[in-house]
C-alpha cells in the first residue's frame, strides 16, 4: 500500500497488488455473512461501512426461518442463536389461515423470533475472528471496474479519501445503495404501503402469543418482542396516508393498534418512533461484470412473512463459495453467472409472495374479501397448498435450476441428514466445504481435502450425492462409478 497526500489535504491510499481480494460495501446481515464466508476461505476481504461501528438496536427484521438457520447451522451459529431467540412453531396468516411449522423437514421446524441485531453480533464476531478488514465511516464515492479487476473510491473519517483495488466488489449497501447506483443499474418497482408506523414500547400486559399480528378494516397492526423488555410495533391505517416527515407521537399508534388487535396492551415509555413506506423493488441484474449485488442492494419487498433478511442471507450464502472458489483458482469465471439465475428468481418469487400477502391482508373490496376467505378456507383443508407455501415462506421450498439431462435431485436443497459417522451433513458442510455422500468408500485426494468432506449414508441408500456448500446438490447419481464421481469432483470441486 502507498499513500499520497492531494491538494485539499486529505490522504489517498492506492491499495496494489488486491487482484485475489474482495470489497464488500455495507456491514448489515448479508454482508456479514459474505465477508466471513470468503476470509473463512481464505480470501481476504475489506468491508466498507459508512456507519460508525455499531450493533443497532432498531432492527426491522424479527425472524429466522429454517432454511437461514440451516445455512447459520452450516457454519456453527445456529445454535447460539436458538438459545437467543424464541421458537415459534406456527405462522398465522389473515386471522384464520395457520401454517403449522412443525412439519417443516428440516432440523429447524419453527421460525425463531428475534431481532436483527443479535444475528448481527454473531455473525461480525465470525467475521472478525476470520480475520475480515472492517473499515467504518466509510462511504463508497466511486467505481470503477476493468478485465482484470475494481477501483473503488471512499471517503473515510474527517474526508480523507481512498483508493481501494480488488477482483470483485460486492454491494449489501442496502435499498439505497450506492454500488447499484455506480454501476448505473435501475432498481424499478413502487410503493406499496405508505405512511407506516413503528415504535419500540413497553407494555403493561404481555400479549397472548409471541407474535401478534392482525388486520381488521382499514386498520394492521403488529408485535414482537425484543427480549429486553421492549416491544417493537408496527402499524398502518389506510386512511393515514402521510409523509414519512409527518409528526408521530404514541397516542396514533395506541389508536391503530387498538383498532387492528383490538387492544393496545398499555404501551408506554416509546424509545423510538418513526414513519417509514414499503416498497417492492428488484434489480434487473444481480452482477454487472465483476460487481454483485446482494440483500437489500438487490431487492426490497414489503415484511410480510418475515422474508427480506432471510432471503439477504441466503443470496450470501449463494455468492460466497461461488467467489472464493473462482478466487482461489478452483473454478471457472463462468461460475459466477450462476449466482443470478439462481437467485433473480427467488427474489422476484419473493415479492410476489410477500406483496400477495399484504395485499390478501389489506383487501377492502368484496371480492377481494371473498376470495381471501375461499382462499383460507381451501388452504386450511389442503394439506399439500398449505406445504407449498409453507416451504415458500421459510425457504425449504426453493430449489435451484438444473440442466435437463441432470439427476432428479440436482439443484434441490439437501436435508440435514444423519451421517455414519454419527455427524450431520450440516456440520459437514461448515468451513465451507463441500460434502459427497456416496454409500462406498471414496478417496478424496490431498488436493481437496480442504474444501471436501467425504462421507456416508447412516441408511442403506445407494445414491451419491455431491452437497454444494450452501446445502443444494451440485450432482447426483443412482449408481456412481469411481470414475463417474471423480468427473463430478473435477468439474464442481475443482481440482
Amino acid at each position: 500500500m502507498t499513500g499520497t497526500t492531494g491538494n485539499n489535504g486529505t490522504h489517498t491510499h492506492d491499495v496494489t497488488g488486491a487482484t485475489g481480494t474482495v470489497i464488500v460495501v455495507g456491514s448489515g446481515p448479508s454482508g456479514l455473512l459474505l465477508a466471513g464466508d470468503l476470509a473463512t476461505a481464505g480470501v481476504p476481504v475489506t468491508v466498507l461501512e459508512k456507519r460508525p461501528h455499531k450493533i443497532s438496536n432498531l432492527s426491522r427484521a424479527f425472524v429466522l426461518h429454517a432454511r437461514t438457520l440451516e445455512q447459520l447451522d452450516a457454519r456453527a451459529l445456529a445454535d447460539d442463536l436458538e438459545k437467543v431467540g424464541r421458537p415459534l412453531d406456527r405462522l398465522r396468516l389473515f386471522g384464520r389461515l395457520t401454517i403449522d411449522l412443525a412439519a417443516l423437514p428440516s432440523r429447524f421446524n419453527h421460525l425463531l423470533v428475534l431481532p436483527q441485531y443479535e444475528v448481527e453480533k454473531v455473525l461480525e464476531r465470525r467475521a472478525v475472528e476470520a480475520g475480515v478488514d472492517f473499515r467504518y465511516e466509510t462511504e463508497l464515492t466511486g467505481l470503477t471496474q476493468d478485465a482484470d479487476g475494481v477501483t473503488v473510491e471512499a471517503r473515510g473519517p474527517e474526508g480523507r479519501t481512498q483508493t481501494l483495488r480488488a477482483a470483485y466488489v460486492v454491494g449489501t449497501d442496502g435499498m439505497r445503495s450506492a454500488v447499484r447506483d455506480a454501476i448505473g443499474l435501475p432498481f424499478p418497482g413502487k410503493s406499496v404501503i405508505r405512511s407506516v408506523v413503528l415504535a419500540d414500547v413497553r407494555l403493561a400486559e404481555e400479549p397472548p402469543t409471541l407474535l401478534t399480528v392482525n388486520a381488521v378494516g382499514d386498520a394492521f397492526a403488529f408485535l414482537a418482542p425484543f427480549g429486553d423488555g421492549y416491544y417493537r410495533v408496527i402499524g398502518w391505517h389506510r386512511g393515514r396516508n402521510v409523509a414519512d416527515t409527518e409528526p408521530l407521537d404514541l397516542a396514533e399508534i395506541q389508536e391503530i393498534t387498538r383498532l387492528a388487535l383490538g387492544r393496545d396492551f398499555g404501551m408506554h415509555d416509546a424509545r423510538w418512533m418513526s414513519r417509514f413506506h414499503s416498497d417492492e423493488r428488484q434489480a434487473p441484474a444481480y452482477r454487472v461484470g465483476r460487481v454483485f449485488l446482494a440483500g437489500d442492494a438487490a431487492h426490497v419487498h414489503t415484511p410480510a412473512g418475515g422474508q427480506g433478511m432471510n432471503t439477504g442471507l441466503q443470496d450470501a450464502a449463494n455468492l460466497s463459495w461461488k467467489l472464493a472458489a473462482v478466487v482461489g483458482g478452483h473454478a471457472e469465471r463462468a461460475l459466477l453467472d450462476t449466482y443470478q439465475a439462481e437467485r433473480h428468481p427467488v427474489g422476484k418469487s419473493v415479492l410476489r409472495s410477500s406483496g400477495g400477502i399484504v395485499r390478501l391482508a389489506m383487501a377492502e373490496r368484496p371480492w377481494i374479501l371473498a376470495a381471501r376467505a375461499a382462499l383460507t378456507t381451501f388452504l386450511n383443508a389442503v394439506g399439500p397448498a398449505r406445504r407449498e407455501i409453507a416451504g415458500q415462506v421459510t425457504g425449504v421450498g426453493h430449489r435451484y435450476p438444473a440442466p435437463r439431462s441432470a439427476h432428479r435431485l440436482t439443484g434441490t436443497r439437501v436435508p440435514d441428514i444423519a451421517l455414519a459417522d454419527g455427524g450431520r451433513l450440516y456440520e459437514a458442510l461448515r468451513g465451507g466445504r463441500f460434502a459427497l455422500i456416496t454409500p462406498e468408500p471414496y478417496e478424496a485426494g490431498s488436493g481437496r481435502a480442504d474444501r471436501l468432506a467425504v462421507a456416508h449414508w447412516a441408511s442403506d441408500r445407494r445414491t451419491t450425492v455431491l452437497v454444494r456448500p450452501d446445502g443444494y446438490a451440485a450432482w447426483a447419481a443412482d449408481s456412481a462409478r469411481a470414475a463417474d464421481i471423480e468427473t463430478a469432483l473435477a468439474a464442481h470441486v475443482g481440482g
